[in-house]
């Protein structure tokens, strides 16, 4: 059944030799993925995932020294036969854990630049719980934004002064607070639209 999903990365030969680990998970290994920013994984239609499951897919670092830390970039189905996942932020984050891992104790360390992808075939059920429990989250970014926002802009208004109550001070800069207002309603609007903008 390893033939069945297939993994292209711009540039590069499509790949299909995902390596069977169960009748149910299958890995493949990226080589050099500096220069890559998305990953298409898909099913290659010769055959069909099993009734009522889908594919979930991984990413991971591959480290020999600790074991793998999966995560999980969505799934794929036979509704749903493909799918394009960015792992930009995700390289960034590995370089930064790397870069700062141990630095003080043994220097900067090698940083991997070979990742795997890996399918775990799973009942639809998962993907649904899944689907939820991202909404959930992205619910509770929106809520913590918005009362971060409402602290930092009740805070700073509380400081605020008139033009004729202000003395002159060499050297110190003042912001006007229609200023603060324009980027809070700014940055309300971007995390309406998207609850994870912020993490690009």
């Amino acid at each position: 059944m390893s033939n069945v999903f297939g993994l292209i990365v711009s540039g590069r030969l499509v790949q299909t030799e995902f390596t069977p680990l169960s009748e149910t998970r299958f890995l493949i290994t990226i080589p050099e993925v500096d220069s890559i920013n998305h990953a298409v994984v898909f099913l290659t239609g010769l055959a069909p995932l099993p009734l009522g499951t889908a594919a979930m897919v991984y990413w991971s670092w591959p480290d020999p020294a600790a074991p793998p830390n999966w995560q999980l970039l969505g799934h794929i189905s036979n509704s749903k036969p493909s799918a394009i996942f960015k792992i930009s932020n995700l390289k960034k984050l590995h370089e930064l854990t790397n870069e700062n891992k141990f630095m003080s104790a043994f220097g900067q360390q090698q940083i991997c630049h070979d990742a795997q992808i890996g399918i775990s075939i799973e009942p639809e059920t998962n993907v649904q719980l899944l689907a939820s429990s991202v909404a959930d989250q992205a619910n509770d970014y929106v809520t913590f934004a918005q009362k971060m926002l409402d602290n930092l802009v009740n805070f700073v208004a509380s400081f605020s002064l008139t033009q004729e109550q202000m003395t002159p001070t060499p050297g110190i800069s003042y912001i006007p607070l229609s200023t603060l207002h324009t980027w809070y309603q700014n940055f309300e609007r971007r995390l309406q639209q998207n609850p994870n903008f912020w993490r690009n």
